[in-house]
């Protein structure tokens, strides 16, 4: 286990630095810079800003030091607005991980249901129903779904308020977040259950009078759950790093608008800062969810 898990780690390691290596050159191979859009911005001036951040030297060379201010815990401070980097990435991820949370939470819970459902109506209309709706909605982007529900509820029914500082309404940002996780869940759920519940020790169970409630959640559900495990580490990181489009379109002032924001300003050390964050976030969640499922089923070798 413990070979297992340094290797893993090591492993995680290295996917970072890849991330942050293609990352940090493909930006500076895109033409232009932080200050190319500045109105009448003399070149003496901007040749000063470029000598005050560092972006005067080789890209190779920017990207050392930048590698050795992260090991000191320094993300730099944006070139926009002047702040701190890490500042900027606590407050607006705290909006992220409270969306992403519920989004997830969502998901596992309403997913392991109609799963369960599906699989014991196996063939009859509940099943037909399920498998319709989750096709549809893992078939849908997410940004078309949060466009079609902002459009719908939001500025047609009236019936949910447009997001606001002021009073943030997190139902259609979560929802919009967690029908594609949810629907693939519940197909997950669904082939893993029929799975056991062909097994002999279900027969037995049932042969031996147990009932079939308990047969179901204590036998044929607990271990039907190894799979969805194996999903959910993953999931939580792609609901907390794929929620950009979905806060541009609810203008959810989270880390997603924060990256699509310095994406369009070029503001390289907040696109560096949250691409690693995210990043760091992806593989660690992975990371869990390997390890989780070495403790489960320790016949798992690293290859």
């Amino acid at each position: 286990m413990l070979k297992y898990a340094v290797k893993r780690i090591l492993l995680a390691i290295v996917t970072v630095f890849i991330i942050a290596a293609i990352t940090f050159f493909a930006m500076n191979a895109i033409p232009g810079g932080p200050f190319s859009k500045e109105k009448a911005v003399d070149p003496a001036v901007q040749a000063m800003l470029e000598s005050r951040f560092g972006l005067d030297k080789p890209v190779p060379e920017q990207f050392v030091m930048y590698l050795g201010n992260i090991l000191h815990g320094d993300f730099g401070i944006s070139l926009k607005t002047g702040r701190e980097i890490s500042t900027v990435i606590g407050e607006s991820f705290a909006v992220s991980a409270k969306l992403g949370g519920m989004a997830a939470l969502l998901a596992v819970i309403v997913g392991l249901v109609l799963g369960a459902i599906a699989a014991l109506t196996r063939g009859k209309w509940p099943d037909r129903v399920i498998i319709f709706m989750t096709t549809l909605f893992v078939s849908v982007p997410s940004f078309i779904l949060a466009t079609l529900l902002l459009l719908v509820f939001c500025l047609q029914l009236k019936w949910i308020g447009v997001w606001s500082t002021s009073n943030p309404n997190y139902i259609l940002p979560v929802i919009s977040l967690a029908l594609y996780p949810m629907s693939y869940i519940t197909r997950l759920t669904k082939s893993s259950m029929l799975d056991v519940l062909g097994q002999d020790y279900i027969r037995t169970a049932r042969a031996k009078g147990v009932r079939e409630m308990l047969v179901i959640f204590k036998h044929a559900l607990r271990n039907a759950l190894i799979p969805v495990i194996t999903y959910v580490g993953p999931m939580t990181a792609y609901i907390l790093t794929g929620s950009m489009v979905v806060e541009t379109v609810f203008t959810v002032g989270g880390l997603g608008t924060k990256f699509v924001s310095a994406i369009n300003n070029q503001d390289y050390p907040m696109i560096m800062g949250t691409t690693i964050f995210l990043a760091i976030l992806m593989v660690l969640a992975t990371l869990i969810s390997d390890l989780v499922y070495k403790v489960v089923d320790p016949r798992i070798n690293f290859d």
